[in-house]
């Protein structure tokens, strides 16, 4: 019996290696990105930690007009040192619960590795390091950069017209609202980042539910011209 049980174990951590490794490998799309990607006039952020990616947006003035309706949610979209819109999608238990890790709980846990209603998180912030380990600068094309911004705008549950602030946040600067979908563990935050990647005209793997495999998928799969230019993506 044990024999058997250790034997089912191998082969379910087998095969989810192979997932992962085919995940990243494999293209998405299938074909290379468009040549628009050659021609980038814009600059985008992708914020990684050990689990979770964020996109930071330049917070231009067709930005800020664009999701005015932020400011229905307390944040302070006149602020002169406003340089970036950080926009991120979730689970809500988790994501709302879990501010830090030192606030991490077991129903949060168990509902992100489940199923769970989605939010999205926004934050204001200042100036960025480029050249921080955690901060991927992708340049995509004028065309990219607006499918991207109707991707995360979409990703809001609108209600009377607007999207729906949650009245809650971790602290000033920041808010969440109702987003679409449902968050699990295969389709998760990090899935939601490469999917706007895509949007802008950047490959990725064709399944990342991590931040590094994201990185590795957009290092594997994108020529040097699509990152930051003359660097290679931090893995």
């Amino acid at each position: 019996m044990l024999v058997k049980l250790l034997k089912g174990l191998v082969i379910i951590v087998v095969l989810a290696a192979m997932a992962v490794v085919a995940g990243t490998v494999i293209p998405r799309p299938w074909r290379a990105p468009p040549p628009e990607t050659t021609s980038a006039t814009d600059r985008i952020l992708v914020l990684s930690n050990p689990i979770h990616t964020d996109f930071a947006i330049p917070a231009t003035p067709d930005i800020l007009k664009r999701f005015s309706f932020l400011a229905d949610a307390g944040l302070d979209l006149g602020n002169p040192d406003v340089r970036y819109i950080i926009f991120g999608w979730g689970g809500r238990a988790f994501y709302t619960e879990t501010p830090t890790w030192a606030d991490l709980k077991p129903m949060p846990v168990f509902k992100s590795l489940t199923l769970d209603s989605a939010v999205m998180h926004v934050q204001l912030a200042g100036d960025i390091p480029l050249d921080h380990p955690d901060v991927t600068p992708i340049d995509v094309s004028a065309a990219g950069f607006a499918r991207l911004s109707d991707y995360i705008a979409s990703s809001f549950t609108v209600g009377d017209e607007k999207p729906v602030p949650l009245g809650f946040s971790y602290g000033q600067g920041d808010a969440f609202f109702e987003g679409q979908g449902r968050f699990n563990a295969l389709v998760g935050c990090n899935t939601w980042t490469a999917a706007g990647l895509r949007e802008a005209g950047i490959a990725t793997g064709l399944w990342t539910p991590l931040p590094w495999l994201l990185r590795i998928s957009l290092r594997l799969h994108n020529p040097p011209g699509a990152f930051r230019p003359g660097e290679e993506v931090t893995g």
